[in-house]
């Protein structure tokens, strides 16, 4: 008994026969005796609960037809995948290669897929992109809110995507998804020592707002979008500021960002962007021009004071003389100005007349 082996199948098993490594044949339910005093049968027992065969000499049992009607047997090529099924729930993703599925115990469903267009489309694409062996097969790839991406397949532009999830097949070709933020963004171009025409250096900081509305061309032109837009507008402050004098860039600084804005909003146009507003932030002088710039301006309004305190004695003079010159020509307005004169005197207190010569007193008298 020693020289006879024994083997037990269960219903849900199958044997592998092999003998002296050649495969021989399966073994279905029940039990197989075998008269092997060398040692050269060898059976292997797998389980077709799951669905999935593997072995190291599939390529044999394959080639035998034994598996013809007990098994799906798959043999992908290099530019297909095959998308598996078990009981109607999704599986796994099979690479290139040959595999094998026992259908006896479970229903198993098989989709082969070409994979050369590179971007994978499924109607159960969430599915299957989440599952468990996905990755090794695909390039997952998300596009966020208030972003596109820009795909590029071996380096050639090929589609601009819309927000959302993205699968790409691994080796037919380099796929490549640039994301893009479409937002209004600032570019803060700060701290440019400007010379003016009149040799006067400042300090000038600037800010610029713009959005991306050509995203293949923002990508395309320049391999840092910011950094181009930041170059570009210090070129453009440093033109328009350098060609003017101080006191006319000071004095109309309105007029000197509205040019700034024209000429930095040519050049976004070709870097795919749509400038919002460009404005002047800050100006900062250097200290001793500071101080003289304060002092020009002290020294301009103490001329102005100047200037209003002699108009306003000039207008008090010039009604002085038209007062003069309406008295004398009317006795009685004038009769009555010393009236009023005298009124004043003799409410603020008590008022003593001394009369000297003759003639004064009968002036005052008639005057009363």
């Amino acid at each position: 008994m020693m020289f006879y082996k024994l083997f037990q199948i269960r219903s849900f098993e199958v044997g592998l026969v092999f003998r002296d490594g050649e495969f021989r044949g399966l073994l279905t339910t029940g039990k197989h005796r075998y008269f092997d005093p060398f040692n050269r049968v060898k059976v292997d027992i797998v389980s077709q609960r799951d669905p999935w065969l593997v072995h190291e000499k599939l390529d044999l049992i394959v080639k035998s037809g034994a598996l013809a009607d007990r098994a799906v047997v798959l043999e992908l090529k290099d530019h297909e995948r095959a998308l598996v099924w078990i009981n109607d729930r999704f599986s796994h993703i099979l690479p290139a290669g040959q595999y094998a599925y026992w259908t006896g115990q479970k229903n198993v469903r098989i989709e082969v897929v070409d994979i050369r267009p590179v971007r994978f489309v499924h109607d159960q694409f969430k599915v299957i992109v989440r599952s468990a062996l996905s990755n090794r097969v695909l390039d997952v790839c998300t596009v966020q809110r208030d972003r596109v991406g820009v795909l590029f397949i071996d380096g050639r532009y090929v589609d601009t995507l819309q927000p959302g999830e993205y699968a790409f097949w691994k080796g037919p070709a380099d796929a490549k998804l640039v994301e893009v933020d479409l937002r209004e963004t600032m570019v803060d171009v700060g701290g440019q020592e400007i010379m003016t025409a009149d040799k006067v250096t400042l300090r000038v900081n600037a800010v610029v707002t713009y959005k991306v509305i050509d995203a293949r061309k923002a990508i395309s032109q320049t391999d840092d979008l910011r950094q181009a837009l930041y170059r570009d507008t210090q070129l453009v402050l440093r033109g328009v500021v350098g060609a003017r004098e101080l006191d006319v860039f000071l004095t109309d600084k309105d007029a000197v960002a509205k040019e700034i804005e024209e000429n930095v909003r040519r050049r976004a146009g070709e870097l795919g962007l749509e400038i919002a507003s460009v404005g002047i932030r800050d100006v900062i002088l250097p200290g001793d021009m500071k101080d003289l710039m304060n002092k020009v301006t002290e020294a301009r309004k103490a001329a102005e004071a100047n200037l209003i305190a002699r108009r306003e004695e000039t207008a008090a003079i010039r009604s002085q003389a038209n007062t003069a010159k309406l008295l004398a020509d009317s006795p009685t307005l004038m009769r009555l100005r010393e009236l009023e004169v005298l009124e004043k005197i003799a409410s603020a207190g008590k008022l003593n007349i001394v009369l000297g010569d003759k003639g004064l007193a009968d002036k005052v008298v008639n005057l009363l």
